[in-house]
């Protein structure tokens, strides 16, 4: 009892205990996602995380779902995301929408999304402030490198 130690779990194992739709698995992510923090206010590396995603790179989210974490409503957004650079990837944003925001979410929407190119590690956030010019320039680059 006292001289054993426990064999901690990491966050995302606690997690898929807890929620199992918010395993790496079940979001279709690899082994370099961290995991879904149970409260980003608590954490500081989701503090760290959700500034430096605030400054990121700009790129194209198509949502494929999302799972409602609690009634705030907070929700893991799950994005099939493509760079400026031609990279796709599995991308996961952890956001707080209002009821309005959430009402509209569809499969198959495409949303400007922000990453970390140096981490890579699927977390992405909405990119609300992105100016629009911009992501339909994106938009555009995006497409024409599927067209060649």
């Amino acid at each position: 009892m006292f001289g054993r130690k426990k064999k901690r779990s990491g966050l995302n194992d606690l997690m898929a205990q807890l929620r199992p739709d918010l395993s790496r698995e079940s979001l279709g992510v690899g082994p370099a996602f961290p995991g879904v923090a149970p409260n980003p206010l608590l954490s500081n590396d989701a503090g760290k995380r959700n500034a430096e995603l605030r400054t990121g790179a700009l790129a194209l989210g198509v949502l494929v779902g999302w799972r409602e974490v609690n009634s705030n409503p907070r929700v893991v957004l799950i994005f099939d995301v493509e760079t400026a650079e031609g990279i796709s990837f599995r991308g996961i944003a952890d956001e707080d929408l209002t009821i309005t925001e959430l009402t509209r979410l569809a499969p198959g929407q495409t949303l400007p999304v922000r990453y970390r190119p140096a981490v890579m590690d699927h977390y992405v956030a909405l990119a609300r402030d992105a100016d629009p010019a911009r992501v339909q320039q994106l938009s555009d680059e995006i497409a024409s490198r599927k067209r060649t």
